[in-house]
């Protein structure tokens, strides 16, 4: 939307240039009415700052089209680090100022690259273990429910990055996502979900009510999946007594799966001590891999404090006591799409090719005190084979048309 068709308009130009021209330099030191009293009194190089020429051009001989040309990968493509995504040329040599230009936008592609990506490699992680513990990883795509639209930056960040983890998986509280994806990719239903408590759901029944709210959540959805959050008061009294014992035929006799969840402590040990004592309560099986199964009516979400780190910590101590993970699922808000930034992956938008006098001039930055950012240099192509995969090509060698 912000690039293509008709993006240069005059009246675009003309709040462009009065805003450039109020906002630089020397007038940091006047008030805003001194600045606003002083703009036309300005110098012209204060002016010219603004390069309102270059866009003026662009408005009468393109009519506000963008002369540049933008060469990407197809969207979901998975590639090592430190390859090109795309590259970005200006195609009149009046706009050489162009491209970079346009780096502020263009380089926020990192967000949803980065959720994506990050989605995958835990979608890596649970399916290692399913694959190790369980009869079959059919569940895999339900193992991970976005919950982190409330710790969004926005409402269109919470759009975008919950968009992204819905690349990997289908389950998500993100409604934000969910809409981005019907709006953007014209898909129904990208991610799924099922009626869950939260705590003030339990809590408005008082201490004393906890057995009932428990008790309302499970016959107000008699049938399929539900989610009961039980670490309101006492969490070992929740799965051992409440509904191990005074709940236990109720829960037997639902059709569908209850999710118990508990949301606080140390995820790994409690976690594996949820599970243990709902197998107590509710007895377990062996699958064909040798693992504990709970039974197919109840079972364990984990949303507090996870990411990557919490989800090997979980998985691997549960595997070491016996238990399949098929018997869990996880949550995760801020580890997915808070705990990240632009270097994560280390994302960077640079100048690499220009030509001066109708020669080609290759372009780098390789800092003394930090060999980790030297840039690529010259035209570059990403192409792949299947001996090496998805290799950059520097300088101009690779394939002009890839």
């Amino acid at each position: 939307r912000s690039l293509l068709g008709k993006v240069v308009t005059k009246d675009k130009i003309d709040e462009a240039r009065e805003f450039s021209a109020a906002h630089l330099a020397e007038m940091m030191l006047l008030t805003k009415k001194q600045c606003l009293a002083k703009f036309y009194e300005l110098p012209i190089r204060l002016i010219m700052t603004f390069l309102y020429p270059g866009w003026q051009y662009i408005l009468d001989k393109y009519d506000g089209k963008l002369p540049i040309r933008i060469k990407a990968l197809p969207e979901g493509t998975v590639l090592p680090q430190k390859n090109v995504l795309f590259t970005v040329e200006n195609t009149d040599p009046k706009c050489f100022w162009l491209t970079n230009y346009l780096e502020t936008l263009l380089v926020q592609v990192w967000y949803p690259i980065t959720v994506a990506s990050s989605s995958r490699a835990q979608k890596e992680v649970i399916a290692k273990y399913l694959l190790e513990t369980s009869d079959n990883i059919k569940e895999l795509p339900f193992k991970l429910y976005d919950i982190g639209f409330r710790g969004s930056n926005s409402v269109e960040a919470a759009g975008i990055g919950g968009m992204a983890h819905l690349v990997n998986f289908q389950v998500s509280d993100n409604t934000a996502g969910i809409l981005t994806a019907r709006k953007y990719y014209k898909c129904p239903m990208a991610g799924f979900s099922a009626p869950s408590s939260e705590h003030s759901t339990i809590i408005t029944w008082k201490k004393s009510g906890e057995k009932d709210a428990f008790k309302n959540i499970l016959t107000q959805f008699p049938t399929g999946t539900v989610g009961c959050v039980s670490d309101s008061y006492n969490i070992w009294n929740a799965c051992e007594n409440i509904m191990g014992k005074e709940l236990k035929s109720l829960i037997q006799s639902r059709d569908g799966t209850l999710f118990v969840r508990p949301d606080s402590g140390d995820p790994s040990e409690v976690v594996s001590k949820v599970i243990h004592l709902l197998g107590e309560a509710f007895g377990t099986t062996i699958n064909k891999k040798g693992y504990k199964m709970l039974p197919p009516y109840i079972r364990v979400i984990q949303g507090d404090g996870i990411d990557i780190d919490t989800i090997k910590q979980i998985l691997d101590r549960l595997t070491k006591e016996g238990w399949s993970t098929g018997n869990l699922a996880f949550g995760s808000g801020g580890g997915l799409l808070q705990k990240l930034n632009r270097d994560t992956l280390k994302f960077a938008y640079k100048c690499s090719a220009v030509i001066v006098d109708d020669e080609n001039v290759n372009v780098f930055k390789q800092p003394i005190g930090d060999p980790g950012k030297k840039s690529k240099k010259g035209r570059l192509t990403l192409e792949y084979s299947q001996k090496d995969g998805y290799k950059t090509i520097e300088e101009g060698r690779g394939d002009s048309k890839k």
